[in-house]
C-alpha cells in the first residue's frame, strides 16, 4: 500500500494505491485501476468506468507535467516520505528554502500568528492558511527571527507565493 498527495491547480487529491497498483482509493472512494502502454508512448489509464489519454510526461523534482486527454496538466506529488516530513512540520529539500517561507498551495490566510521581530523555533506555527475547505497551519522552517511578514489575514495567495522570511539565529 502507498500513499501519494496530488496537487493540481487548487485541488489536492489524496491517493492510496493498493494490490499492486490495481486498486486505488481515491479520496476516500475504493476503484479499480488498470494502465497500458502504447507503441506511441502513450499511456492509458482506466480508473472505474473513464478511460483516461496521458501524453508527454516530464518529471521534474516533484512535479509531473503531462497532458491528460489533450489538456496540460502540472501537478505536485508528495510521496509517504513528503506527507510525514510536512506532518512534523519539516519541508523536504525540494520544497524547503532556508528561512522563506512560501504558499504551498493557493488559498486564503485565514490569521498571521507571528509579527515581525518574533522569534521561533523550528516548527513553531506561523500562519494559518484556507485551502479546499481545510485550515493548515503554516510551519517554521528554523530556529529564527521573523525579518518580513508579506501577508494579512484575508488576503488570498497563489501557490509558491512569498509569505515571509525568517533570518535564522545561532
Amino acid at each position: 500500500m502507498t500513499t501519494f498527495e496530488i496537487l493540481t491547480d487548487d485541488e489536492t487529491t489524496r491517493v492510496t494505491l493498493k494490490d499492486g497498483g490495481r486498486r486505488a482509493e481515491i479520496d476516500d472512494r475504493e476503484l479499480d485501476v488498470e494502465w497500458s502502454r502504447q507503441a506511441n508512448g502513450r499511456s492509458l489509464m482506466r480508473i472505474g468506468p473513464r478511460i483516461y489519454r496521458i501524453d508527454d510526461v516530464e518529471f521534474d523534482g516533484n512535479t509531473v507535467s503531462f497532458t491528460l486527454n489533450g489538456r496540460p496538466v502540472s501537478a505536485q506529488v508528495k510521496d509517504e516520505q513528503d506527507l510525514l516530513l510536512e506532518r512534523l512540520g519539516f519541508k523536504s529539500d525540494t520544497t524547503a528554502s532556508a528561512g522563506e517561507i512560501k504558499a504551498p498551495m493557493p488559498g486564503k490566510i485565514l490569521e498571521v500568528i507571528v509579527k515581525k521581530g518574533d522569534e521561533v523555533d523550528t516548527g513553531d506555527p506561523v500562519a494559518i492558511l484556507e485551502a479546499m475547505k481545510m485550515e493548515n497551519e503554516l510551519k517554521s522552517p528554523l530556529r529564527g527571527t521573523v525579518s518580513d511578514i508579506h501577508i494579512q489575514a484575508g488576503d488570498s495567495v497563489e501557490k509558491n507565493q512569498p509569505l515571509m522570511e525568517i533570518d535564522p539565529s545561532g
